[in-house]
């Protein structure tokens, strides 16, 4: 699989595309769907980055609103409040530091804290501004797909290319380049249905077609759940088995709260692919 160099804020980069890399998920919320509550306090928070950078998880990825179907709103203030002294530790010990938010005022003080890549859920189509924060400051830029608050094409990859290419149109009238960008379909979010989920999975090549590496995050969503008759903090080998095959499709990234079950799934992927580029048949 190429290799692409992903340049991020404050002089660092990345390597992705020849081994799948993972992305920690810290959620310093007391609401999120399966983890919310333990690691609101700040020494919970780095203890658990510091104990996923262990399993081998390569960025965290730190967000301080939940964003499950039906939470509370939080202000911009609190959310601040919540994120910005955890990325500040973490970026201080070297570790890189994505930062989940959908408000350019969030993302800029995050990355001035030391963050390296925004991560936005609404892929710059709520706040276009945080385009410009990844211009201004180099960081990394994650652009997801959702379907919520709006009206979709009728068919899962169709509305994946109409929904991201406004995104990357937003993008690119800020200036961002195209080395700073990664893309997220968007797993369960107004994917309503497990077969939409699932349909998505599996045409999930057909998304190469944008040009820029793909971020998947399956993690304990409810369509893992309703395939393997768990509850959410029960389904990361689930989680892991999607991880696995969306590896073989050529997800380059995997945003999950196990790390350490998903680095081992993904290490049987890219043994897969690498024994995939080197055979050469020969006649027996």
């Amino acid at each position: 699989m190429k290799t692409i160099r992903w340049h991020l804020a404050h002089g660092r980069h990345i390597d992705i595309g020849a081994k799948a890399l993972v992305m920690g998920i810290l959620n310093v919320t007391p609401d999120s769907f399966s983890d919310g509550g333990r690691f609101v306090a700040a020494e919970a928070a780095l203890a658990q980055a510091e104990r996923m950078a262990a399993e081998g998880a390569a960025i965290v990825d730190v967000g301080g609103e939940s964003t499950r179907p039906g939470a509370a709103a939080v202000s911009a203030a609190e959310e601040q409040a919540r994120i910005l002294p955890v990325i500040e530790a973490l970026a201080g010990s070297g570790m890189l530091v994505s930062v989940d938010t959908y408000r350019e005022e969030t993302a800029r003080r995050a990355v001035a804290a030391g963050a390296h890549i925004v991560n936005d859920v609404w892929g710059l189509q709520r706040e276009p501004g945080i385009a410009r924060v990844a211009v201004e400051t180099g960081a990394g830029l994650v652009i997801m797909h959702t379907s919520r608050n709006r009206e979709r094409c009728p068919d899962v990859i169709a509305d994946q290319f109409h929904f991201l290419r406004r995104s990357l149109e937003i993008a690119d009238a800020a200036g961002v380049a195209h080395d700073r960008i990664v893309l997220d379909p968007g797993f369960g979010f107004g994917k309503e249905t497990t077969e939409e989920n699932v349909a998505l999975m599996a045409r999930f090549e057909e998304l190469h077609a944008l040009g820029f590496p793909l971020l998947a995050g399956t993690s304990r969503k409810r369509f893992v759940g309703a395939i393997t008759g768990r509850e959410a903090e029960r389904r990361d080998v689930g989680t892991a088995g999607t991880s696995a095959i969306l590896r073989l499709k050529g997800a380059a990234l995997f945003r999950v709260h196990d790390v350490a079950t998903n680095v081992d799934a993904l290490a049987v992927a890219d043994a897969i692919l690498a024994a995939q580029d080197t055979s050469n048949p020969t006649e027996c």
